[in-house]
């Protein structure tokens, strides 16, 4: 196979630029930095605007096949290939539009190499500044790509488009099982309130509430490498339970913070730092105690399901409007064990919780197992990169 190093600015074309102030009336597409989606790498939106109000960034003229490479930190992984509805739209500054001759260099294989490892890393190295580190549009032109015969290009770039589609409908069938655990609490607990559920409050419902240690109670130092299990913050911030950031104590420390055990089926959720995230903790939880980050709620389960309870407090409307908040995954003004314990609620009967609670465990495997499957396909995605662009595919 003919494979050499070549530089980009070599195969791509000039691109047209226009000062908007020459055509005030005139509306046009503008593309900026925030309408490229960072996970699937495409541009999700344009915005409408009149020349006479046009950023002054505003000044390139794409094309459909072109590729935006975002040119600014923190976006230096902001990669996007145009498609057919935005071709004409106007986009940043902020971006270098790459338009590959398309008899010597794919623009699918080009938007493969731009988002590869060894590209990005080497335009954050290569980025200069302290409060915005960029690069320039010269920087990216003058970087070597693996130039390989069109055909190879194409072949290449058809398999990581293939398994770039497999990762997006995985990631479309997360967001499904999201949709439907929402819908199916909207339709039971929301529409089905007919109003003769009595009304209740967190801390009726609960047999113990309470926040982790303060202070001198607990300090960084006394974390050990194995013992027991300390929940913070990074439990919960996805709004279920995972295990990430591992942290302990010895045996000794918890006999003195025993009263801070978390319990199987608790009700953690997030005060400081990222406020208002929400998980169950799991029935096979090891010994353990939570942070003060976290309010830890032990529920009366004779009158509220955990399932449940962590439902309401994402997605209630009653409970979303007492937070402050307008929409479900906002993010919270400010919460304390006060406001939580204070929170009320329509309390249904425990039935229905029950029913509920079964569905959302369906959906839950359900989740573990695509989840499962989604890593596995970024592992195929990562070994099929690192081949294509070391001459092995």
């Amino acid at each position: 196979m003919n494979v050499r190093l070549a530089t980009i600015g070599d195969f791509v074309e000039p691109v047209a630029t226009w000062n908007p102030a020459t055509k005030p009336a005139d509306t046009f597409s503008y593309v900026d930095l925030s309408a490229v989606d960072q996970t699937d790498k495409n541009i999700i939106s344009s915005a409408s605007v009149r020349g006479s109000e046009a950023p002054s960034r505003a000044r390139q003229l794409i094309k459909y096949g072109d590729i935006l490479v975002s040119t600014v930190r923190p976006n230096l992984n902001g990669v996007a290939a145009v498609t057919e509805e935005f071709n004409g739209a106007t986009a940043s500054t902020g971006f270098c539009v790459l338009r590959p001759r398309s008899e010597k260099l794919s623009s699918r294989y080009l938007f493969h190499w731009v988002r590869s490892p060894q590209f990005v890393d080497a335009m954050v190295r290569q980025a200069t500044g302290a409060s915005y580190p960029a690069i320039s549009d010269r920087i990216v032109k003058a970087s070597p790509i693996l130039l390989l015969p069109l055909d190879e290009q194409r072949r290449i770039a058809a398999i990581l488009d293939k398994a770039d589609e497999l990762r997006r409908k995985r990631k479309s069938m997360l967001e499904l099982i999201d949709e439907l655990s929402a819908g199916l609490f909207r339709k039971t607990f929301v529409e089905g309130d007919k109003g003769s559920w009595p009304s209740t409050t967190v801390a009726e419902v609960a047999l113990n509430v309470r926040t982790g240690p303060f202070g001198s109670q607990l300090l960084h130092s006394e974390f050990v490498d194995t013992g027991i299990a300390v929940l913070g913050i990074d439990n919960a911030v996805e709004n279920e339970f995972r295990w990430a950031q591992r942290r302990f104590i010895s045996e000794k420390k918890y006999a003195e913070l025993n009263r801070y055990t978390v319990l199987p089926g608790d009700v953690i959720i997030t005060i400081m730092g990222t406020c208002g995230r929400c998980a169950v903790v799991p029935e096979d939880i090891p010994t353990a105690i939570n942070t003060k980050h976290l309010c830890c709620i032990t529920l009366d389960r004779t009158k509220c399901l955990p399932e449940f309870l962590k439902a309401v407090f994402l997605q209630h409307p009653v409970v979303l409007k007492q937070l402050g908040i307008q929409a479900k995954g906002a993010v919270m003004p400010g919460l304390n064990m006060g406001i939580i314990k204070s929170l009320s609620f329509p309390l249904p009967p425990l039935d229905a919780q029950a029913a509920f609670a079964q569905s959302i465990s369906a959906l839950e495997d359900a989740r573990t197992r695509l989840r499962k499957a989604s890593t596995e396909l970024e592992l195929l995605f990562s070994s099929l990169q690192h081949r294509a662009f070391s001459g092995q595919l």
